[in-house]
């Protein structure tokens, strides 16, 4: 879950000297130094209107007025019948049953290594807890996604957001053994490590660099620490996030401002390198710690290793217990 309402990327507006300059809803973090046409975006629409309708699909098979139990309350909603969520007693967040999120393909440690069921790391993305959880992931996807989709095209911002969803669900697994894990959070955090990557590797292009680097800081900040309170998968969060930040410096690299500005004088664009040299080594290490970042991951997986034996303090990263709650399943 994201709140990133001022972390728009804006419209590129082109004025007289070809110079176009970012702009949008609160102020744009950052102005970008060259135009380009930008991309329509429809993936990221269309991934929302996936998890409504996924979402509409798990309540339909909860069926809260058939299963529920009665100890815990009545169903919430009546009047939506078959749609009705289960007893706030159960799910506070307006959903259904735990029961019905393990059915349907919710992330669960057992199942995945003992089960051989690893297209739980998957599903279990495009599920959500309740209408409360699935509407901040929605509108956080829309505030990112649709920008970086007019920047980057439906592809790229594809493969982040899938990439970032499975990274987040492997780093879940490892530590998180106990209970289940549904939620895009992982996904959308993926997305905001991409951003923070693309603003330091295409850093030559920018104006304002260091406003947009604390501002953006600040939001991954705050968010990650929303991430150690209790019954949130802060390790979905963590790993989304490093898989989108290492994806960004791969797949979001725009050429350095000098080859743009000499693309149409042949002459000099001959000398003029399109990428920096610091872009490139950034390019082959990102690719380098995603290929070993991802095959340890699903090898210690598979093999039902337990993170948390590999790192004794790591658990605090997901739950820090305090005097308010404890940090049980």
């Amino acid at each position: 879950m994201m709140g990133n309402g001022d972390l728009e990327r804006g419209t590129a507006t082109k004025n007289r000297t070809g110079t176009s300059y970012a702009g949008g809803r609160g102020g744009a973090l950052y102005d970008v130094e060259y135009s380009e046409s930008q991309w329509t975006s429809w993936l990221v629409p269309m991934i929302v209107v996936a998890n409504v309708a996924m979402f509409v699909v798990i309540m339909f098979v909860n069926n809260c007025p058939k299963n529920h139990d009665d100890l815990k309350g009545d169903c919430v909603a009546k009047f939506l019948g078959r749609l009705s969520f289960q007893p706030l007693r159960e799910n506070p967040l307006f959903g259904p049953s735990s029961s019905t999120l393990e059915k349907l393909g919710a992330l669960e440690w057992n199942k995945i290594v003992h089960g051989n069921q690893a297209w739980r790391l998957i599903t279990c993305i495009w599920l959500h807890a309740g209408v409360i959880h699935l509407l901040a992931n929605m509108l956080s996807l829309v505030f990112i996604g649709i920008r970086l989709e007019q920047q980057f095209g439906f592809i790229r911002v594809g493969v982040i957001y899938l990439l970032s969803g499975i990274g987040g669900s492997i780093l879940s697994s490892l530590f998180i053994r106990t209970s289940i894990s549904v939620g895009a959070s992982g996904a959308l955090f993926g997305l905001l490590g991409a951003m923070l990557s693309e603003l330091l590797t295409n850093w030559t292009i920018y104006t304002n660099k260091a406003a947009a680097l604390f501002t953006l800081l600040v939001i991954i900040a705050i968010n990650l620490a929303v991430g150690i309170l209790p019954h949130v998968d802060n390790f979905a969060h963590i790993g989304g996030f490093l898989s989108g930040f290492l994806l960004g410096f791969v797949l979001l690299v725009r050429p350095q401002f000098g080859w743009l500005e000499r693309r149409h004088r042949p002459a000099v664009a001959r000398i003029t390198s399109k990428y920096t040299v610091y872009q490139y080594v950034l390019w082959i290490f990102a690719t380098f710690l995603l290929i070993v970042g991802f095959t340890v991951g699903l090898v210690m997986l598979f093999k039902g290793e337990n993170g948390n034996d590999k790192c004794s303090w790591c658990h605090y990263l997901s739950c820090v217990p305090t005097s308010r709650w404890s940090c049980g399943n």
